[in-house]
């Protein structure tokens, strides 16, 4: 690398991707050679553990071309964590993350870099339609924005995903963030400055399978719902203190009824439901507060968030943050 800086780094976190370095770096030098930019560019991509043949094709890759690099990680860490690690090597004035399987259409890097140029310091993508989803996947989706955003202080923006310009001191910013449990789209929004949006749609996988099923989505929204917000502790609280208030209106009304009635005998299924309510409404509280003191916990190990097993073409930094 030379001393000067490049324009623009694109960040690409995989994982058992060999099948689609060589398009994606074909289709994207091309972009951005297009883009006319005298500071030049760089693909960073980051391998977060592959078992295949991803990191020799990097390899290969960067035989060729010398702006084609990569930081490997020592084990799969995932994809936060890798874009972390990303975004501590990338030189670049300004860093766009990009998924390897080309579904973000690389062809809107020029519209972004336009934003960029008029003042934005965050350019986002966001999909005009997700026609191309399944109706389960949409529906889950659009929960997940609206439950998130309503929840959290830190809004992100709909259907926008971590396709986006993020300006140097953005990404310096992002990098001051200490926290293991890192859910990338919440920093980006928590960082504020200056951002604008872009359209593009969708295009489907030509290359490979995608490394996310529904359960790595809701541990996904879970991680964001949690670091971005304690309103579900609060809830609780106060669902504790709506049911007690309800338990002494009951208390009062059992009272006056057997002064002016006499007692009734117990029925046994009415026992039942009110023990398993209670008792589910404990657990499930308990489990919420579970999931922030283990997240707790995690915080207080200050494990590194990645360990840096071999780079290609980026200078030696500490291996681990």
């Amino acid at each position: 690398m030379t001393g000067v800086p490049p324009l623009l780094t694109i960040l690409v976190p995989v994982k058992d991707e060999e099948e689609g370095i060589a398009p994606f770096v074909s289709r994207v030098s091309a972009i951005l050679d297009a883009l006319n930019e005298p500071e030049g560019w760089e693909i960073l991509f980051v391998d977060d553990g592959s078992r295949d043949r991803t990191l020799a094709e990097v390899a290969v890759q960067h035989a060729r071309d010398p702006r084609i690099r990569c930081v490997s990680l020592s084990r799969n860490f995932g994809k936060e964590a890798a874009l972390s690690a990303g975004l501590d090597h990338a030189a670049g004035r300004a860093v766009i993350p990009l998924d390897v399987d080309l579904q973000d259409p690389p062809e809107v890097i020029a519209d972004m870099v336009r934003s960029w140029r008029e003042g934005f310091d965050v350019v986002y993508g966001v999909r005009r339609s997700r026609e191309s989803d399944s109706l389960p996947k949409r529906l889950t989706a659009d929960l997940y924005y609206r439950a998130h955003n309503y929840l959290s202080a830190d809004k992100i923006p709909e259907h926008a995903g971590d396709f986006r310009l993020l300006d140097r001191k953005v990404v310096d910013v992002i990098r001051l963030m200490p926290e293991r449990n890192r859910f990338m789209k919440g920093l980006f929004a928590w960082a504020g400055f200056h951002q604008t949006a872009v359209y593009y749609d969708r295009a489907e996988r030509e290359v490979g399978s995608t490394k996310f099923n529904y359960w790595k989505l809701w541990t996904l929204a879970l991680d964001g719902i949690t670091s971005g917000s304690t309103l579900p502790l609060r809830v609780w609280s106060y669902l504790g203190g709506l049911v007690a208030v309800g338990t002494l209106v009951y208390a009062l009304y059992l009272v006056v009824r057997t002064v002016f009635h006499g007692g009734d005998v117990p029925g046994y299924p009415s026992l039942m439901v009110a023990i398993l309510f209670f008792g589910s409404v404990q657990l499930i509280s308990l489990g919420v507060l579970g999931e922030y003191v283990g997240r707790i916990l995690v915080e207080t190990k200050h494990r590194p968030i990645y360990v840096v097993r071999e780079t290609i073409g980026v200078p030696i930094q500490p291996v681990a943050r």
